[in-house]
């Protein structure tokens, strides 16, 4: 794919109310990642942001819009493509500012491109020997600028976590391994809705391909209508008598030229949209590739706390034995003092007894 992003931050994402016009509309819980995307094939700036699965903007740049500080944190830009206006509000008033430069950058990007586009129409409709009349130009290949290689970071917010209770707490190692479970299980259903997603997404995936292929050979079944129409018109124009009846059939002939080239537009158009929905499709596979890689990166750490887990286990009970072991021994010594002490305690009653008969 010739689309790739150039620059990244973090906001909260909003939409006008589409009733009011007025109050904002949250289109995420929480900040996402918010991106400029350039399309090195059709030389098209645009703004991406996914929420999960779903696209919660996807706005195309043109010369025509303008990016709006509607305070210290926030900003806004109508789209008259998608009939709506997107609010985005940002963390700090720097990455405001900074988001608000790489608009006025690409704006006037997607501007340059735009004229360079025209000229060179311009510079093919007017050749040095004119092509016969009605002939229809073939399209341009857009002029692909250089491409930025420009990363946006934004600070990551941490929860807030609860207070602990009266219990002593347990060590890290039994911490991270009660809550690698629910991570996995966490996971694991992001992915089976991911395989679900993706199955659709292929089947539509091939549905837009074979259309496509349709549209393709249509389109080339009306360019050559439309060239053999054009030679039929230039052979009526060269005849110097022309009759009522072929001036009739050559007026015939350029309205069903018209009509051919409104289909011809109204098809590049579907087939326009066709290739937006396939990059939509492409950053969701991504998107399905990186959580199974990090749901793997999961298991791998969950396996290695239980091998933690289970070793501190064996040098418990090990420990616990050698306690054991060492009140037995305790015990075996108490009982040998204790025997002494009889003894010498009967030795002392003898050795008195003895003392008193002699005196």
């Amino acid at each position: 794919m010739g689309e790739q992003p150039i620059y990244s931050t973090r906001a909260h994402v909003f939409q006008i109310d589409p009733n009011t016009k007025k109050n904002w509309l949250p289109t995420s819980k929480h900040a996402v990642t918010v991106s400029y995307f350039y399309d090195s094939t059709r030389n098209v700036y645009r703004i991406i942001s996914l929420d999960g699965t779903k696209a919660i903007i996807n706005s195309t740049i043109s010369p025509n819009m303008t990016f709006t500080k509607t305070s210290q944190k926030f900003g806004q830009w109508a789209d008259s493509r998608a009939n709506t206006v997107y609010g985005l509000g940002f963390s700090t008033e720097h990455h405001l500012s900074k988001f608000a430069e790489k608009f006025a950058e690409y704006k006037e990007a997607a501007r340059l491109a735009k004229e360079k586009s025209q000229e060179k129409m311009e510079m093919a409709t007017s050749p040095s020997q004119e092509s016969p009349a009605g002939e229809l130009s073939s399209p341009l290949t857009p002029v692909t600028p250089p491409m930025e290689n420009i990363n946006g970071t934004d600070d990551e917010i941490c929860d807030t976590t609860p207070n602990s209770d009266s219990r002593p707490e347990p060590s890290q190692n039994a911490l991270a391994f009660a809550h690698s479970p629910a991570m996995t299980k966490h996971w694991e259903a992001e992915l089976e809705a991911l395989k679900g997603n993706n199955a659709k997404l292929t089947a539509a995936l091939l549905e837009s391909t074979a259309n496509v292929k349709q549209w393709k050979q249509q389109l080339a079944a009306y360019q050559e209508e439309a060239e053999r129409l054009h030679k039929r018109v230039t052979e009526l124009e060269c005849q110097s008598n022309q009759s009522p009846a072929i001036k009739s059939q050559k007026t015939e002939l350029n309205q069903t030229i018209e009509e051919l080239e409104a289909t011809l537009r109204d098809k590049e158009e579907e087939m326009e949209k066709l290739k937006e929905e396939l990059e939509n499709m492409n950053d969701l596979m991504e998107q399905k590739d990186t959580l199974a890689q990090k749901l793997e990166e999961t298991e791998l750490r969950s396996r290695v706390l239980e091998q933690q887990l289970a070793g501190a286990e064996q040098r418990l009970e090990e420990t616990q034995e050698e306690q054991e072991n060492f009140r037995k021994s305790l015990r075996t010594l108490l009982e040998l003092l204790d025997g002494k002490i009889f003894e010498l305690t009967e030795l002392r009653d003898t050795l008195a007894r003895l003392i008193e008969e002699a005196s």
